[in-house]
Protein backbone atom coordinates (compact mmCIF):
# COMPACT_ATOMS: atom_id res chain seq x y z
CA UNK A 1 0.00 0.00 0.00
CA UNK A 2 1.48 3.47 -0.78
CA UNK A 3 2.40 5.19 2.11
CA UNK A 4 0.90 8.42 2.51
CA UNK A 5 2.99 10.92 4.77
CA UNK A 6 0.48 13.80 4.36
CA UNK A 7 -1.10 16.60 2.47
CA UNK A 8 1.49 17.93 0.51
CA UNK A 9 -0.59 20.65 -0.62
CA UNK A 10 -4.11 22.50 -2.29
CA UNK A 11 -3.92 24.10 -5.26
CA UNK A 12 -6.25 26.80 -5.84
CA UNK A 13 -6.37 30.25 -8.17
CA UNK A 14 -6.55 33.84 -7.94
CA UNK A 15 -6.79 36.37 -10.39
CA UNK A 16 -5.09 39.02 -7.49
CA UNK A 17 -1.82 37.33 -6.14
CA UNK A 18 -0.78 40.73 -4.04
CA UNK A 19 -4.48 40.51 -2.43
CA UNK A 20 -3.69 36.55 -1.81
CA UNK A 21 0.01 37.38 -0.49
CA UNK A 22 -1.30 39.69 1.66
CA UNK A 23 -4.31 37.49 3.62
CA UNK A 24 -2.20 34.28 3.86
CA UNK A 25 1.47 35.40 4.87
CA UNK A 26 0.78 38.87 6.28
CA UNK A 27 -2.23 38.05 7.95
CA UNK A 28 -2.33 34.50 8.74
CA UNK A 29 1.32 34.21 9.07
CA UNK A 30 2.16 31.27 6.01
CA UNK A 31 5.75 32.06 4.80
CA UNK A 32 5.90 32.19 1.14
CA UNK A 33 8.18 29.29 0.68
CA UNK A 34 7.96 28.58 -3.15
CA UNK A 35 7.30 31.07 -6.52
CA UNK A 36 7.51 29.60 -10.01
CA UNK A 37 6.19 30.67 -13.76
CA UNK A 38 5.90 34.97 -15.13
CA UNK A 39 2.98 37.46 -14.95
CA UNK A 40 0.00 35.50 -15.99
CA UNK A 41 0.98 32.48 -15.10
CA UNK A 42 2.44 32.05 -11.85
CA UNK A 43 2.27 29.41 -8.54
CA UNK A 44 2.74 30.91 -5.33
CA UNK A 45 3.39 28.41 -2.16
CA UNK A 46 2.58 28.91 1.59
CA UNK A 47 4.32 27.16 4.36
CA UNK A 48 0.91 25.91 6.13
CA UNK A 49 2.65 23.52 8.50
CA UNK A 50 4.48 20.31 9.09
CA UNK A 51 5.00 20.32 5.67
CA UNK A 52 1.56 21.39 4.11
CA UNK A 53 1.47 24.01 1.29
CA UNK A 54 -1.34 26.11 0.16
CA UNK A 55 -0.49 26.98 -3.61
CA UNK A 56 -1.93 29.39 -5.42
CA UNK A 57 -2.05 29.78 -9.51
CA UNK A 58 -2.38 33.25 -10.85
CA UNK A 59 -4.77 33.33 -13.80
CA UNK A 60 -5.63 36.72 -15.10
CA UNK A 61 -9.36 36.95 -14.90
CA UNK A 62 -10.21 34.72 -12.50
CA UNK A 63 -12.45 36.10 -10.20
CA UNK A 64 -13.08 35.31 -6.55
CA UNK A 65 -15.73 32.61 -5.50
CA UNK A 66 -19.15 33.17 -3.94
CA UNK A 67 -18.52 33.18 -0.08
CA UNK A 68 -20.38 30.25 1.25
CA UNK A 69 -20.58 29.52 4.86
CA UNK A 70 -18.76 25.93 5.64
CA UNK A 71 -20.68 23.22 5.93
CA UNK A 72 -23.67 24.42 4.25
CA UNK A 73 -24.70 21.55 1.03
CA UNK A 74 -24.97 23.25 -2.37
CA UNK A 75 -25.88 21.53 -5.51
CA UNK A 76 -24.81 21.12 -8.68
CA UNK A 77 -21.08 20.32 -9.77
CA UNK A 78 -19.01 21.40 -6.62
CA UNK A 79 -15.17 20.75 -5.87
CA UNK A 80 -14.51 21.47 -2.06
CA UNK A 81 -16.45 22.94 0.62
CA UNK A 82 -13.07 25.04 2.76
CA UNK A 83 -9.46 24.84 3.36
CA UNK A 84 -8.74 24.16 7.09
CA UNK A 85 -5.69 25.60 9.32
CA UNK A 86 -4.50 23.90 12.15
CA UNK A 87 -3.45 26.19 15.35
CA UNK A 88 -1.61 25.38 18.31
CA UNK A 89 -4.20 25.92 20.70
CA UNK A 90 -7.70 28.29 21.65
CA UNK A 91 -5.65 31.15 22.81
CA UNK A 92 -3.91 31.31 19.17
CA UNK A 93 -7.54 31.46 17.94
CA UNK A 94 -8.67 34.05 20.04
CA UNK A 95 -5.13 36.13 18.66
CA UNK A 96 -6.16 35.13 15.14
CA UNK A 97 -9.61 37.18 15.63
CA UNK A 98 -8.07 40.28 17.32
CA UNK A 99 -5.81 40.27 14.32
CA UNK A 100 -8.53 40.24 12.18
CA UNK A 101 -10.67 42.43 13.82
CA UNK A 102 -7.73 45.21 13.75
CA UNK A 103 -7.64 44.12 10.17
CA UNK A 104 -11.31 44.80 9.49
CA UNK A 105 -11.50 41.20 8.10
CA UNK A 106 -14.95 39.13 9.09
CA UNK A 107 -14.57 36.62 11.15
CA UNK A 108 -16.84 33.75 12.75
CA UNK A 109 -16.94 33.67 16.39
CA UNK A 110 -15.42 30.27 18.01
CA UNK A 111 -17.49 27.38 17.43
CA UNK A 112 -17.06 24.39 19.48
CA UNK A 113 -17.80 21.35 17.19
CA UNK A 114 -17.05 18.88 19.98
CA UNK A 115 -13.86 17.65 18.74
CA UNK A 116 -12.32 21.04 17.20
CA UNK A 117 -12.72 24.59 18.02
CA UNK A 118 -12.52 26.67 14.89
CA UNK A 119 -12.91 30.28 13.32
CA UNK A 120 -14.44 30.90 9.77
CA UNK A 121 -13.21 33.52 7.58
CA UNK A 122 -12.79 34.34 3.52
CA UNK A 123 -9.63 35.00 1.84
CA UNK A 124 -9.72 37.51 -1.01
CA UNK A 125 -10.56 34.86 -3.61
CA UNK A 126 -13.93 34.13 -1.76
CA UNK A 127 -11.86 30.54 -0.34
CA UNK A 128 -13.77 29.64 3.20
CA UNK A 129 -10.52 29.39 5.58
CA UNK A 130 -11.31 27.07 8.85
CA UNK A 131 -9.00 28.16 11.10
CA UNK A 132 -9.14 24.95 13.84
CA UNK A 133 -7.48 23.59 16.72
CA UNK A 134 -8.37 20.13 18.86
CA UNK A 135 -10.45 20.66 21.33
CA UNK A 136 -10.38 19.21 24.89
CA UNK A 137 -7.11 17.51 24.39
CA UNK A 138 -8.33 15.28 21.45
CA UNK A 139 -5.84 13.50 19.19
CA UNK A 140 -8.00 12.35 15.73
CA UNK A 141 -4.38 10.27 15.02
CA UNK A 142 -4.87 8.50 18.13
CA UNK A 143 -8.10 8.23 19.01
CA UNK A 144 -10.22 8.40 15.93
CA UNK A 145 -13.63 9.93 16.64
CA UNK A 146 -17.11 8.63 15.13
CA UNK A 147 -20.28 10.86 16.66
CA UNK A 148 -22.53 9.51 14.33
CA UNK A 149 -25.92 7.55 14.14
CA UNK A 150 -26.14 6.02 10.49
CA UNK A 151 -22.50 5.91 8.79
CA UNK A 152 -22.40 4.99 5.44
CA UNK A 153 -21.43 1.04 4.72
CA UNK A 154 -17.92 1.58 4.26
CA UNK A 155 -17.13 4.04 7.25
CA UNK A 156 -18.81 1.51 9.38
CA UNK A 157 -16.10 -0.60 8.44
CA UNK A 158 -13.48 1.03 10.92
CA UNK A 159 -10.93 4.25 10.64
CA UNK A 160 -7.96 1.34 9.74
CA UNK A 161 -7.19 1.44 5.67
CA UNK A 162 -8.73 -2.28 4.01
CA UNK A 163 -6.24 -2.64 0.84
CA UNK A 164 -8.18 -5.52 -0.20
CA UNK A 165 -10.80 -3.01 -1.31
CA UNK A 166 -8.80 -2.69 -4.42
CA UNK A 167 -6.98 -4.68 -6.67
CA UNK A 168 -3.24 -5.39 -5.82
CA UNK A 169 -0.23 -4.03 -8.15
CA UNK A 170 1.41 -6.95 -9.45
CA UNK A 171 4.34 -6.09 -11.58
CA UNK A 172 6.85 -2.61 -10.67
CA UNK A 173 7.82 -0.25 -13.82
CA UNK A 174 9.74 2.61 -14.24
CA UNK A 175 7.44 5.11 -14.98
CA UNK A 176 9.08 8.28 -16.99
CA UNK A 177 9.68 12.05 -15.32
CA UNK A 178 9.05 14.48 -17.32
CA UNK A 179 10.02 18.65 -16.45
CA UNK A 180 7.64 20.86 -15.34
CA UNK A 181 7.98 24.10 -15.19
CA UNK A 182 10.02 25.16 -11.83
CA UNK A 183 12.64 22.06 -13.26
CA UNK A 184 15.17 24.37 -14.27
CA UNK A 185 15.61 26.38 -11.39
CA UNK A 186 17.01 22.82 -9.64
CA UNK A 187 18.92 21.17 -13.16
CA UNK A 188 22.08 21.47 -12.71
Amino acid sequence: MTAIQGLSHVALATGDMDATIRFWRDLLGCRLVGRLGRPGQRAYFFDAGRGTLVGFFEWPGTLPVAEKEAGIPVAGPFAYDHVALGVGSLDDLFRLKDRCAAAGVAASDVTDHGFLYSVYLHDPNGVTVECCCAARGVDLAAAPVAVEREPTPVAGEGAEPNPSAWPAATTRREWPIIQGTGYRAFAR
